[in-house]
């Protein structure tokens, strides 16, 4: 691995990986365990082998494009170890399993689909632009709603865990803190990035995730012939179903749908029209941060999850996808905006809500037009107070010149920029 120029990652322990993987390995080997191989067909029987459903139905050829676009990707460009493979396969069928579920769900409660969900509050900014911060805040508001990590990573549960009583927790939960602990043993710098837990409030990949339209994908992986697609083909199935995901965590949890959801992930600046499409009377809240630390920190992100899959992780080729991919989102939205009408639009520079978060909640609180109870900012400050005591992000360093930029070079991609407002 060319790591020249990039810190250390404390703890990561590719021996570690090495050791784990080994029985795993022999087993492949044997014959005793099938391939964890990337085979459309293998992973379709595997998914209705488990489910015990046949193949899923809805918006299918939406998933089957993505799909065709990925796999070849995988294969050809994202220069996966045993380990990334083994990840890939096994997020793979876990989303033709949900689909699969999801599709039972829906047919045996027709009810899910006739909830009529208040429109969600968005918050909209690029990676690292403290949209993780807002949505938190946000939801600690008890007037509002929003998706827990193990709801967001695994939003369709078994149908047949369902309605079985007891005071058994939901399964999804240990599947989640199983996987984060994994994560954490080999590489707990993504933790100090992105602070999380299974019960945390968090952002709503997975739901896209479920039609493979997701910036977790390309975060995770090299595959710049997927991003490339996903930037230009039509992402309102992927929209479309995350709506119905939503009601169906709404059914689950005997949520009101009276209670907005507060959504967020970068891909929304990406699918900007797809998300407005779906959601037409949605509040929309953008963060705004300076370029070059948008750059810096995405890239970072970036190369500390691909290192966990990748023995041959490129720095600068990092570097270089990360400022195309903050410059092509950040054109979207500018480009985008002049069509939303602007009672819907609010913006916030990142630090404004670093230096006076209360203030900047006061303004936003204004602009959705909602009354900021005590109990809802008492809520909020608990919330800072934890994320002080218990969150990394101060741990979190990262320099441009690590993934082979510059401050010149990133100002001067972003040169004439500047946040589209909303039409008069």
């Amino acid at each position: 691995m060319d790591n020249s120029g990039l810190p250390p990652i404390h703890h990561f322990r590719p021996l570690h990986l090495k050791l784990m993987m080994w029985p795993l390995n022999a087993a492949w080997r044997s014959g005793a365990l099938p391939p964890a191989d990337l085979c459309p067909e293998r992973l379709r029987g595997l998914a209705e082998k488990a489910t015990g459903l046949s193949e899923d139905l809805s918006d299918r050829a939406h998933f089957e494009a993505q799909l065709a676009k990925l796999l070849p990707a995988l294969h050809g460009e994202a220069r996966l170890t045993d380990f990334g493979r083994l990840v890939a396969h096994g997020s793979l069928l876990k989303v033709m399993k949900e689909r699969l579920w999801f599709d039972a769900l829906m047919q045996a409660h027709p009810e899910i689909d006739r909830i009529e969900l208040a429109p969600p509050i968005v918050v909209v900014g690029s990676m690292r632009s403290g949209t993780t911060r807002m949505q938190r805040l946000l939801a600690s508001d008890p007037a509002f709603t929003a998706l827990r990590l193990y709801e967001a990573q695994c939003p369709v549960p078994d149908p047949r865990g369902i309605g079985s009583g007891g005071s058994r927790p939901d399964p999804r939960i240990r599947q989640v803190r199983r996987a984060l602990g994994l994560i954490r043993s080999i590489n707990p710098t993504v933790f100090d990035i992105h602070p999380t837990g299974p019960m945390e409030v968090d952002e709503e990949l997975g739901l896209l995730d479920q039609s493979l339209s997701s910036a977790m994908i390309e975060t995770q992986r090299r595959v710049p012939s997927f991003a490339r697609y996903c930037e230009t083909a039509d992402q309102r199935p992927a929209y479309r179903r995350l709506h119905r995901l939503l009601k169906l965590r709404t059914w689950l949890e005997g949520v009101d749908p009276a209670r907005p959801y507060v959504l967020k992930t970068p891909q929304h600046m990406q699918d900007i029209a797809a998300l407005h499409a779906t959601f037409p009377r949605s509040p929309l809240i953008f963060l705004h941060r300076d370029p070059v630390q948008l750059v810096a920190s995405a890239a970072s992100l970036a190369w500390n999850h691909m290192v966990v899959q990748s023995d041959e992780v490129d720095a600068g080729w990092i570097g270089r996808e990360w400022l195309h991919k903050t410059k092509h989102r950040l054109e979207q939205v500018a480009e985008e905006r002049r069509q939303i009408p602007a009672h819907l639009q609010f913006d916030l520079a990142f630090q404004e809500v670093n230096a006076d978060w209360q203030g900047a909640i006061a303004r936003t609180y204004a602009f959705l037009g909602r009354e900021l109870r005590p109990e809802a900012l008492a809520a909020m400050r608990t919330y800072v107070s934890r994320a002080a005591t218990e969150h990394g992000y101060a741990r979190h360093r990262y320099r441009l010149e690590q993934f082979g930029l510059s401050e010149g070079k990133v100002r001067e991609e972003f040169e004439g920029m500047e946040p589209a407002r909303a039409a008069a």
